[in-house]
């Protein structure tokens, strides 16, 4: 794709009713995706009209706006963001604002079933993280949870990715009766491979996922769990995400946890969505958020797009309404696969 000309600059940053600053986006770039994890999708999902989708000139532009207004890293995501065609075109794109020093990285969420082949076109188009969703080892609880995915293709991926130079984390949500006894492989397996690993607490997050409760595990007893066997040592600060990281002494690694459930971050929240046909999602747990689409689409001035989400960025909710004593309420039906991880 040509690259779009830099939005100029504007005289402020994004920043909330709650003086958050706005630095992070992540931008889905397609609903689809060539998985049907139990915990994110239906067996039978319905995917939005191709037309519907933005282009990917439109998320082009509409990140550039992002950036313009003090938005400092961008996270390409899905769906599964490799399935959509000319991704690595687009990402090649905008790495011209890191060029340029307006932003700092674009990294990448994958399910890594299609890293293999283009993890060096990646490397090559200004990509120098990516976060893989990996919650088992086992084959055949892999092929169940994914509803018939191999995990053959996602090992040779990071395999890719360690070649091609590329920063991996893997992304596990814990989920009892499935991998919640099996945490412990997980963490050695990245820390051999000097991969970071990050542990996901369950989100009643579409309505494939609204009762979480039979599979949600709160990362305190993991937490616990594997301190019976390893030494984990707080980690100060925070990661520019929603991770919380410890580093295991014995292994010399780091392991995050995200618990949006049992310990909320949100007072810290950084964040925006965009999702894969062009609302903006203020905060992942709440429904709020504005079309963005029909002004991309109805006007070559790029004033009311800022206009409308700095407006949206005013109103970003304080926090999402998640229960953790009842992970069956609270959630939303957008589903995450079109919202974007």
């Amino acid at each position: 794709m040509t690259p779009l000309a830099p939005a100029p600059a504007p005289a402020t940053s994004y920043v909330d009713g709650f003086d958050r600053h706005i630095d992070y986006l992540r931008v889905s770039v397609t609903d689809r995706c060539n998985y049907r994890c139990a915990y994110c999708m239906g067996e039978t999902p319905v995917f939005l009209p191709k037309r519907e989708l933005l282009s990917l000139e439109e998320i082009d532009r509409l990140a550039t706006i992002f950036v313009a207004g003090g938005v400092r890293r961008l996270r390409l995501t899905g769906g599964e963001p490799l399935a959509r065609r000319g991704l690595v075109g687009l990402a090649k794109s905008l790495s011209r604002h890191i060029v340029a020093g307006d932003l700092d990285e674009i990294t990448l969420t994958t399910n890594g079933s299609l890293l293999a082949e283009h993890a060096a076109a990646l490397f090559d188009a200004g990509v120098r993280r990516v976060n893989v969703s990996l919650d088992t080892l086992d084959a055949e609880v892999f092929a169940g949870v994914t509803r018939g995915g191999r995990l053959w293709d996602v090992l040779r991926g990071l395999e890719a990715a360690r070649a091609a130079g590329l920063g991996i984390r893997l992304n596990a949500v814990v989920m009892a009766g499935l991998n919640d006894e099996a945490i412990e492989d997980l963490v050695l397996f990245a820390h051999h491979r000097d991969m970071n690993i990050a542990l996901i607490e369950a989100m009643p997050i579409g309505r494939a996922n609204r009762d979480t409760s039979r599979r949600y595990v709160p990362l305190s007893r993991i937490r616990a769990a594997l301190e019976r066997r390893w030494t984990l040592v707080d980690l100060p600060g925070r990661s520019h995400g929603p991770a919380r990281y410890v580093q295991v002494e014995e292994t010399g690694g780091r392991l995050g946890f995200i618990t949006p459930m049992s310990h909320g971050f949100c007072q810290d929240c950084n964040r925006v969505r965009v999702t894969a046909d062009g609302r903006l999602a203020t905060c992942l747990g709440r429904a709020d958020g504005v079309d963005l689409k029909p002004l991309l689409r109805s006007t070559a001035s790029d004033e009311p797009l800022r206009e409308a989400i700095a407006a949206a960025i005013a109103r970003k909710p304080k926090g999402h309404v998640f229960d953790v004593t009842r992970p069956d309420l609270g959630g939303v039906d957008r589903a995450m696969w079109s919202t974007g991880g």
